[in-house]
């Protein structure tokens, strides 16, 4: 089979898919564990074998590395860092991931944005079932912080955390809080702002939306996009996605 051919044909996008696809077809034999529900009554995905055959059987479910597939995005991997509510590093590596269909996307804005000197910056995406449970143990309010008992769109992959940032100076643009600020400021209909800071909200949110995702009413950074619930909640760490990816 001559994947080259088959690649151009799809089209440059579709190439890491259908790539990862016949390496996975060939592979021998995969026997999944099987998901057993949590104390929460939820299934939640937390082996490479059962993620290697979702994507098999859908490649929309493939988490891409954010990094890698959009042109210029910038990260700030806050929970990879101690600056955060959390006050320490939760994760290993400062990665973010998307399912491919919000990755899409994602690209697309980024290159409306460049079109007017601006980018994206990512403060979160994809995230780990196990680090939602560690930040509700913290801050037990559904408000800012998924319950476990739901579990969040970052844990299926289809939640984002950003801003925009100016591409001359590499500086964010002024919005109404910081990242992870738990006050009524931060709420997407807040009015007692600056109008620059209501500009470059209604910025955000007006390209985000023109793409798929829908903004999270208590905090104006957060955007899940549009089908999340075909989409499972996922337990896999970074560095399992990305030694994942490399095969």
């Amino acid at each position: 089979m001559n994947t080259k051919k088959i690649s151009c044909f799809m089209g440059p996008r579709f190439a890491m898919i259908f790539h990862l696809f016949l390496i996975l077809s060939f592979t021998s034999a995969i026997y999944p564990q099987e998901i057993i529900e949590n104390k929460y009554g939820l299934f939640v995905i937390d082996n490479i074998e059962t993620y290697k055959t979702i994507v098999i059987e859908d490649s929309s479910k493939l988490l891409i590395d954010l990094e890698e597939f959009v042109p210029g995005i910038k990260l700030d991997i806050r929970y990879a860092t101690e600056n955060n509510f959390f006050g320490k590093a939760v994760y290993n590596i400062s990665k973010a991931f998307l399912r491919f269909p919000a990755a899409e996307s994602l690209k697309k804005i980024q290159h409306e944005l460049n079109k007017i000197g601006l980018g994206l910056k990512i403060y979160d995406a994809y995230r780990p079932y196990s680090v939602t449970v560690k930040f509700y143990e913290k801050y037990p309010d559904p408000n800012f912080v998924a319950s476990p008992s739901k579990g969040s769109r970052h844990n299926r992959g289809c939640a984002v955390d950003l801003t925009i940032v100016n591409l001359k100076t590499g500086e964010e643009i002024e919005m109404p809080t910081g990242y992870d600020d738990f006050t009524e400021k931060a709420n997407v209909n807040y009015t007692n702002l600056s109008e620059e800071q209501i500009k470059n909200r209604k910025l955000l949110m007006d390209v985000m939306t023109s793409n798929g995702f829908i903004p999270y009413g208590s905090e104006w950074w957060h955007y899940d996009f549009k089908g999340w619930e075909k989409f499972e909640l996922m337990d896999l760490s970074f560095e399992q996605l990305l030694y994942f990816n490399e095969q």
